[in-house]
């Protein structure tokens, strides 16, 4: 039986290798997302990659290693637009550019927002110390940035981590109940809608009430 390339120390995986590994990874993705961890078997995943069930195994050990590179991946990218926040930006544009980051990836990325959503259902089994030792300090630190400008009377007071909790929840949800949205909203731009609608919302509640002189 051949070595499979995890196994390969020091060998770069060739053209083919790294083709495979990706469509492994672009048909588990489709599988995880509409059945969940528990309802993914490998014999789907290979049917949707149109692989054999060894070629599969040839690549990961298993179906968790397969679902954990993907929450890996899925956890960079799902940072990157908290990360993006400006401290030294103005602070309602800030995080109005947020929710629009949010919202572009619910669009872009319904299958991943759905992966994600699966883990944490699930009680975050393979993603727990992931979510302590990288997710929550960088919430920690982007709490900081809020409340200094809740001080600086640049937003309304609100508690900065329910805020994130919110604009997660309203964001995501047109990712996460697709079906739903699709067939409550017909053939609507549902994305232009929701980026009005909640830019309405969150100003609302974030912008300070006028000083009286």
């Amino acid at each position: 039986m051949p070595q499979a390339p995890a196994a390969q120390a020091g060998r770069k995986p060739s053209r083919i290798q790294l083709r495979n590994r990706k469509r492994i990874l672009e048909a588990a993705l489709e599988v995880f997302s509409t059945h969940g961890y528990r309802g993914t078997t490998l014999d789907q995943i290979a049917a949707e990659a149109g692989l054999s069930k060894p070629n599969i195994l040839y690549y990961f050990e298993g179906k968790e290693e397969i679902h954990v590179t993907l929450l890996n991946q899925l956890l960079d990218a799902w940072l990157d637009p908290l990360r993006a926040i400006d401290a030294q930006g103005d602070p309602l544009e800030e995080l109005m550019g947020y929710v629009r980051r949010k919202l572009k990836m619910s669009r872009d990325l319904p299958r991943e927002s759905r992966l994600f959503a699966n883990e944490i259902l699930q009680g975050a089994p393979r993603m727990g110390p992931h979510l302590e030792s990288v997710l929550k300090p960088l919430v920690d630190q982007t709490a900081v940035v809020i409340e200094g400008w809740f001080a600086q009377g640049k937003l309304a007071p609100v508690d900065p981590r329910h805020l994130l909790f919110s604009i997660w929840a309203t964001t995501q949800h047109y990712a996460d109940f697709e079906a739903q949205v699709g067939v409550l909203m017909g053939p609507a731009d549902v994305h232009a809608g929701a980026v009005a609608h909640l830019e309405a919302l969150f100003r609302r509640l974030l912008t300070p009430a006028p000083t009286r002189g």
